[in-house]
């Protein structure tokens, strides 16, 4: 007899549907085709171990398992259990009238218990897309694919569970959550907040700048100064989640299996940190099972590089492409698979070996040339690619000390909603750009004219400073931000002016 299951394959942050043909007759050897891996394979020792622990036989004849399309490579243990009830159906010890209505999945324990799996989300937004009734899978799993409304989420712990409930001899009510009303309620929590910063108010006014035209934001300055702190709290500035953006970002942690056992949709920007031994290959995503890397993790959100000079070379060249494209794809003999990464990146650096060079206080010890040689370990193209640079330095003990009560993320962030509301009509026939940061080279000449006498001081800036000509449109970028927050249709002369200080880094003779 032949019993059809049906589970899914994931691919990328999207899930393909997967028919598991069951096919029990004469004979006495077990067979599983259709391209499927190691841990696939190895179903057939946990499939037994469970089916024997619930009173059920594995079949002593010829068992053969299919898995379609045979062209899609099959991975993980997933699969344990629509192959186990795909055999109890195909050897007639059960009768499963309503098998071919539901996707299943989940990792057999020998004991026949359920293990949760990965990449949730996205097989159950394939179910519904295909018109399945319901979704069965590990209780631990469940409330992670609720996000997805129109199927039924069936919860179950074991393999017995699944069973009962496929011959109608269980009841188990559909998990319902309400996800919206959830993501909403979380939308403006916040772990930290702009009011808790004494000072470093240049460095708040550069932060609004960047949150509100999606710049990304070197900061140089002293150990103790404070970057990593005003980093941390840059997403609490950021216009809140919309729900498309949240169920992208879920489903990049769902597939990379980084949401906790109560996952839902993720209601705040992402905020990555990684370390600064990070690999190339954890940093963009990849492996020989492709998974998301730290940049797609930060999708929709914040990657955060803290000490860039110590970063390996390879590790920050591998970003040029993805910053500019805003996705990554990894490409292998058999696929290619693309991950979206439209993330802001913020990056922290001291300005020499020692920390200290340029500080009011303390005396840098580095030699001659030491200075250039520590900034030079960041390229000049990746330098390109960072709108911002924000020389940091220490809070004044006055500062420190201060009662006065710094202002709020939360007005910041009216402001910075109020900037991304005007480009967001600005660019309305545009999908591909949603902010001044995304502005194509061809559409900054007419978006950001300016007047004779901003030219004027444009060109002196330029002469001056000893600006690079690779500075030119990122000014005028950060001049349109600065306009669009100031509600301003022109941009004006001090909008100009307040961005040029904003390029540190292309100053001639900045490292001596």
């Amino acid at each position: 007899m032949v019993a059809k299951t049906f589970g899914s394959a994931v691919s990328g942050v999207d899930a393909n549907l997967i028919t598991i043909e069951v096919n029990v007759g004469q004979g006495t050897s077990f067979y599983m085709v259709g391209l499927p891996d190691s841990a696939v394979k190895e179903s057939q020792q946990r499939v037994e171990s469970a089916l024997k622990y619930f009173g059920y036989r594995m079949p002593r004849q010829k068992v053969v398992i299919n898995l379609a399309p045979a062209d899609i490579r099959k991975e993980g243990s997933s699969y344990d259990l629509p192959i186990a009830m795909g055999i109890l159906q195909a050897s007639e010890q059960v009768e499963f009238p309503e098998l071919e209505q539901y996707i299943i999945m989940g990792e057999l324990a020998l004991d026949g218990k359920l293990r949760p799996i990965k990449g949730v989300l996205p097989i159950a937004i394939e179910a519904r897309k295909k018109g399945f009734k319901g979704f069965i899978l590990p209780s631990e799993n469940a409330q992670e694919a609720s996000i997805v409304n129109n199927l039924d989420i069936i919860p179950v712990k074991t393999l017995e569970e699944a069973s009962q409930f496929l011959q109608g001899d269980l009841k188990i009510d559909p998990l319902i959550t309400d996800t919206r009303d959830i993501f909403y309620h979380s939308l403006n929590e916040s772990e930290f907040d702009f009011a808790d910063v004494q000072g470093q108010e240049n460095i708040k006014r550069a932060m609004e700048i960047a949150a509100a035209g999606g710049h990304n934001v070197i900061m140089i300055g002293p150990p103790g100064a404070g970057k990593t702190m005003l980093a941390k709290r840059l997403p609490s500035i950021l216009p809140p989640l919309t729900l498309q953006e949240a169920l992208e970002s879920t489903k990049i942690h769902s597939v990379a299996g980084k949401l906790d056992k109560n996952g839902s949709l993720l209601a705040q920007r992402p905020f990555r940190s990684p370390h600064h031994t990070i690999s190339d290959v954890a940093l963009v995503g990849g492996g020989g099972n492709p998974q998301p890397g730290e940049i797609s993790l930060a999708h929709n959100g914040v990657l955060f590089l803290d000490e860039l000079p110590e970063f390996k070379r390879t590790v920050l060249e591998v970003m040029r492409q993805p910053l500019e494209e805003r996705k990554v794809t990894i490409s292998r003999a058999k696929v290619s698979v693309d991950y979206p990464a439209n993330f802001m990146l913020i990056a922290s650096m001291n300005p020499c070996p020692c920390g200290y060079y340029n500080h009011p206080d303390k005396e840098c010890v580095c030699g001659p040339g030491i200075v250039q040689r520590y900034l030079n370990k960041v390229s000049g193209p990746l330098l390109d690619r960072i709108d911002l640079h924000v020389e940091v330095t220490p809070v004044k003990f006055e500062e420190m000390t201060s009662t006065r009560k710094s202002e709020s993320s939360q007005k910041i962030r009216e402001r910075v909603i109020t900037g991304r509301e005007r480009q967001k009509e600005r660019f309305k026939d545009n999908p591909e750009v949603f902010c001044n940061a995304m502005m194509p080279s061809h559409q900054v000449k007419e978006v950001c004219a300016i007047n004779d006498a901003g030219k004027v001081l444009l060109k002196t800036a330029m002469e001056r400073l000893g600006l690079s000509a690779r500075a030119y449109d990122r000014i005028l970028k950060v001049a349109r931000t600065i306009a669009d927050i100031s509600e301003s249709e022109q941009i004006k002369v001090e909008h100009i002016a307040e961005a040029i200080q904003y390029r540190s880094l292309d100053r001639e003779g900045w490292a001596g």
